[in-house]
């Protein structure tokens, strides 16, 4: 993306990949439209602690990532995930998934399968 700076200048900004636990939950927090101060009310922690861990100055316990997981309505795995407390854990595929549900009849699950099967062939997928 360019940026025009001023008449004669741009800036070329690119947007790097989540690497860190920090920038993964400033990220969901902006998605999630709320204020640091908002989030770290609601995940019941200081205002500047949820700060130091956004810029990665801070490693938060697994209590206080269950809590900012509970704040932002996401998975309290996918913070322990990226802050090194879950490693080696095999995820279900989705395959598996639609296979283990109990709910889904035969036929919807054929049908999820045939519908996922056509997303991820090699087919159907567009340019990046």
């Amino acid at each position: 993306m360019l940026a025009k700076i001023s008449k004669m200048r741009y800036i070329v900004t690119v947007k790097q990949p989540l690497s860190d636990l920090g920038a993964f939950i400033r990220q969901q927090r902006e998605r999630s439209a709320m204020s640091l101060r908002k989030l770290a009310e609601a995940a019941g922690i200081s205002n500047p602690y949820l700060s130091q861990i956004e810029r990665g100055l801070r490693k938060p316990s697994a209590e206080i990532l269950k809590s900012i997981a509970r704040a932002l309505s996401i998975r309290a795995e996918a913070l322990y995930e990226r802050a090194g407390l879950l490693e080696g854990v095999e995820r279900p595929t989705v395959m598996d998934a639609i296979d283990g549900d109990t709910v889904l009849t035969r036929g919807q699950k054929q049908a999820l399968t045939q519908i996922y099967q056509s997303f991820v062939s090699g087919d159907n997928q567009e340019e990046a």
